[in-house]
């Protein structure tokens, strides 16, 4: 279904996400923060899209809610939410954005970059889910899983729906050969993407 080129190798579970899993916890904490701030940028560059708007509304309240889901494992376990952190990963398919063009290439770019960076997260999870020595977590990850899943659709079919003859699926193909070499430089750190 993601069609990403490069799987995350499970190792990277063992070796770095084990060892770490307050430095995780806080990464992620600010990924889904980050990833309700991307669906209000969304509202308020197509404040006329009633869909959109309410469908990225809605993808705000659940983001949010995952944000504080992990907060909440954050104090169970004693550690505090330490500082955000920059995401190289989602700066590198920043990169890729076009910049200018139309107002529907622009949407269809930014709807796109918000569904690659929602498949890889969906991936992670799932290779954290099947690989993590820890029940809480690997539960977590996999409901997780499930709904980054979903954003991921989301996004794809309202690129889709918007794409005003834009050809979406050679787009998607050229984000996910750029993703393919972006995310050979990533999975050796303690963060989400990284």
């Amino acid at each position: 279904m993601l069609k990403l080129q490069l799987p995350t190798d499970p190792q990277w579970v063992k070796n770095v996400v084990e060892g770490n899993i307050e430095e995780i916890l806080t990464d992620h904490a600010y990924c889904e923060q980050k990833a309700a701030s991307n669906a209000i940028t969304l509202i308020i560059q197509n404040p006329e899209m009633n869909d959109l708007v309410q469908e990225m509304a809605l993808l705000v309240q659940e983001e949010m809610d995952h944000f504080k889901r992990v907060h909440d494992i954050i104090l169970q376990r004693g550690y505090v939410l330490g500082k955000e952190r920059k995401d190289d990963y989602v700066g590198e398919l920043v990169k890729f954005m076009k910049k200018g063009g139309s107002r529907s290439q622009q949407r269809v770019d930014r709807l796109l970059f918000s569904a690659m960076i929602e498949a890889r997260s969906c991936e992670r999870f799932k290779v954290l889910s099947e690989n993590i020595n820890d029940a809480q977590l690997s539960d977590f990850y996999y409901e997780l899983m499930v709904s980054e899943a979903t954003h991921y659709a989301t996004f794809i079919r309202l690129a889709r729906k918007y794409a005003d003859g834009i050809d979406v699926d050679t787009r998607w193909a050229e984000y996910l050969a750029y993703e393919a070499e972006v995310i050979k430089n990533y999975g050796k750190r303690e963060t989400i993407h990284g």
